[in-house]
């Protein structure tokens, strides 16, 4: 049987709210993944269980204290992380995290990394001069791609921020759209326009458009540019051919600073088309000042149902397209002893 301890940390009440969450939510969530027994009481919280997950769950709650402190809001992504970290015996702490200050937005919201792999990602942005940033939906690629853009148009570490990404339907033929060049391309690069949005502000975007030290664009229109200067976020890399690829990454100039963001696994390219971003990851992967990032559905920092969502896919993905073995023939082809087997009427040789 386990040896059950009691632990105690002190919780002033102005912050029980915030840390407990809603209907103590989040001592719920932590109570249910560590098994263990939470109870407040006159400003101190008890904590009982198994002697390795109560001091994991005594470390967590003292990691949400730190950042509520800090003036932050304590979300259930928060706790899912942190919860993750114990579970993980990682070193590491969401207080660690959060020290990592990028910008404000307009309303002066703090952009910081919320997790390990974000950290790693917003660390390469610094010391690299290109970076591929790939993952799921909601891992912050574009969004922390663009307030470390914004930060370095501000401090006049680059003079001017070029965006771009392929203009290809999701899935869908929207036929020929109304107005001019600009309206044509314009709904295909709105997040990056509600990014900017949030991060600038309205005006100081537009002012900054206007005088040309802001670029937001199709990927065709780089075709022939020499960038200087410049900090270029590259966003839906997937969706690029490899001649795309090839043809932007060709574009850099001095003092420039480019950021590649995709999710390999949402290609809008038909099905016989390589994606450049695969191609490109294969080919510089050596390259000693290219860094690249692979987020997880553990850096998803939406809903938490967001991240369930990609989890299920990453989950059903794995199943239906197993790792080719060695060699990488599909299993479906050849017996245990290398010879023939067949597949719907046809014979198939090891070659």
């Amino acid at each position: 049987m386990a040896n059950i301890i009691e632990l105690e940390t002190e919780i002033p009440s102005s912050l029980q709210g915030n840390i407990f969450g809603q209907f103590d939510e989040h001592l719920k969530l932590i109570e249910r993944t560590l098994n263990v027994t939470l109870l407040s009481r006159d400003g101190r919280l008890k904590i009982l269980g198994e002697e390795k997950r109560a001091g994991g769950a005594k470390k967590l709650i003292e990691d949400l204290l730190a950042l509520a402190r800090k003036g932050n809001t304590i979300t259930t992504q928060n706790v899912t992380y942190g919860l993750s970290l114990v579970m993980e015996h990682a070193t590491q702490s969401l207080s660690e995290i959060d020290k990592d200050f990028i910008c404000n937005t307009i309303q002066g919201k703090p952009i910081k990394p919320k997790t390990l792999g974000q950290k790693d990602y917003v660390d390469q942005i610094r010391q690299k001069m290109i970076v591929f940033g790939i993952g799921p939906a909601g891992t912050g690629k574009t969004y922390l791609a663009m307030a470390m853009a914004v930060t370095a148009f501000r401090n006049e570490q680059v003079s001017r921020i070029i965006l771009t990404r392929p203009a290809i339907e999701a899935g869908e033929k929207l036929g020929f759209l109304p107005g001019d060049l600009q309206s044509k391309v314009d709904p295909y690069l709105r997040p990056l326009y509600d990014a900017l949005y949030q991060i600038m502000g309205a005006e100081s975007f537009a002012r900054n458009m206007e005088k040309g030290l802001i670029e937001v664009a199709p990927l065709a229109y780089m075709r022939g540019r020499t960038l200087d200067n410049a900090f270029i976020i590259l966003d839906e890399a997937q969706n690029t051919t490899p001649a795309q690829m090839k043809m932007f990454l060709t574009r850099i100039g001095f003092g420039s600073k480019v950021v590649v963001t995709g999710d390999a696994s949402q290609k809008d390219l038909p099905r016989d088309m390589p994606s450049g971003l695969d191609i490109a990851m294969k080919v510089l992967r050596k390259i000693d000042d290219i860094g690249f990032c692979q987020l997880t559905s553990k850096d998803v920092v939406r809903h938490p149902l967001v991240q369930k969502i990609v989890e299920a896919y990453e989950s059903y993905e794995k199943i239906r397209n197993p790792e080719p073995p060695e060699g990488g023939r599909p299993n479906g082809f050849y017996d245990k002893n290398g010879g023939k087997r067949t597949l719907k009427g046809r014979t198939f040789h090891r070659a």
